[in-house]
């Protein structure tokens, strides 16, 4: 991406080789996320410069590092976030919260300010987006995204796992532990909140309500194991969660970043009820004083609070078995047709694009 209100371009660049802390890695698959879309909605002055986008990777590791443990040539492999791994959220087993996210994930290059791609010109390209840089055919990736998988599944199905399905079902299973039999309420019925279903599913949980503006998504809810569906003004979905919840919902996750619809879904649980949010939003989100201290909880939630080389093979091994088809979710594009899938994002038309 040359500019922030551009299109992608397709180019052939030139890739140094792996550090001794990375390993180079030819992609096979990279699911197309709202977070690689963000540089749309921010002002122009944040755009980065010229940057290689993509942090849905998989694909087969073709380099090792010298430093690197545990992978070789020919593995398998999902990328997902990096991280710096020395300060107190990591330390902690809290790796989507590291103190310096944004440094290793959003900065366009490495943390020593070097790049990976070079263009035709000889200018620099920034890479490294969230480690690893996946929306090309081969890229050189920071050790601590990768995650090795098991051969035998499809690398095109788990490419997504790396960050939006990751974050939807973790969500559920991390951040909020929905227990069996308990209430949820999941906004935005996209690749994030259909996970988010299928999860809560998996958790047992009794009632859960999907709300989505689509019925065509709120159909795709149901059919992933939402119990109850809701649309319309958010000034009438709070009575409606009530009553579909005999009393206020346990758990909500929202991923709109509307807050009128988070203000709803948070009045919409009872006095003990989480609220995750994972939605992105740029505006204010407003509570009163007293409806705070009722012992409600917000929380924000980075990845499905997810330590990606555990969770990432958890939920292959869910889709395997049947339990968790969010690669019924996914449609596919060449890579040539990065700009036709960010447009069927945009539009709705298509849940989750992954570029092959």
């Amino acid at each position: 991406m040359r500019s922030g209100n551009g299109p992608f371009t397709v180019e052939d660049l030139e890739l140094e080789d792996p550090r001794a802390d990375e390993v180079l890695v030819r992609m096979v698959a990279s699911g197309m996320c709202h977070t690689d879309l963000l540089a749309r909605e921010l002002p122009p002055e944040f755009f980065g410069g010229p940057q290689v986008y993509g942090h849905e990777g998989s694909g087969v590791v073709e380099a090792v590092g010298a430093d690197v443990d545990g992978l070789a040539v020919g593995d398998h492999v999902v990328l997902s976030f990096n991280h710096c791994g020395s300060c107190t959220a990591c330390d902690a087993g809290k790796l989507p919260y590291c103190f310096r996210l944004t440094e290793y994930n959003m900065s366009g290059m490495r943390p020593d300010g070097t790049k990976a791609f070079v263009d035709a010109e000889g200018a620099a390209i920034g890479s490294h987006f969230f480690g690893q840089s996946s929306f090309a055919s081969h890229s050189v990736v920071a050790a601590k995204s990768v995650v090795k998988v098991d051969p035998s599944y499809d690398l095109v199905k788990l490419g997504p796992l790396g960050c939006g399905i990751q974050t939807g079902a973790g969500a559920i299973l991390n951040t909020l532990d929905v227990q069996p039999g308990s209430s949820v309420v999941v906004t935005g019925a996209g690749a994030l909140g259909l996970s988010a279903v299928m999860a809560a599913k998996v958790a047992g949980a009794g009632e859960i309500i999907a709300i989505d503006r689509h019925q065509n998504r709120l159909d795709l809810a149901t059919e992933y194991g939402a119990t109850t569906t809701m649309s319309g003004d958010p000034g009438d979905l709070t009575a409606g969660i009530v009553e579909a919840t005999d009393g206020g919902a346990d758990y909500a996750f929202d991923t709109t970043g509307n807050a009128a619809v988070v203000r709803a879904a948070f009045d919409g649980m009872n006095n003990l009820g989480t609220l995750g949010l994972a939605g992105v939003g740029f505006g204010d989100l407003t509570l009163d004083y007293l409806s705070l201290i009722g012992g409600r909880t917000i929380t924000g939630v980075m990845e499905g609070d997810s330590t990606p080389r555990d969770f990432i093979p958890h939920l292959a091994r869910l889709n395997a078995d049947g339990e968790f088809p969010y690669d019924e979710l996914i449609t596919t594009f060449p890579i040539d047709e990065i700009n036709a899938a960010e447009a069927a994002s945009a539009d709705g038309s298509v849940i989750k694009p992954v570029l092959v």
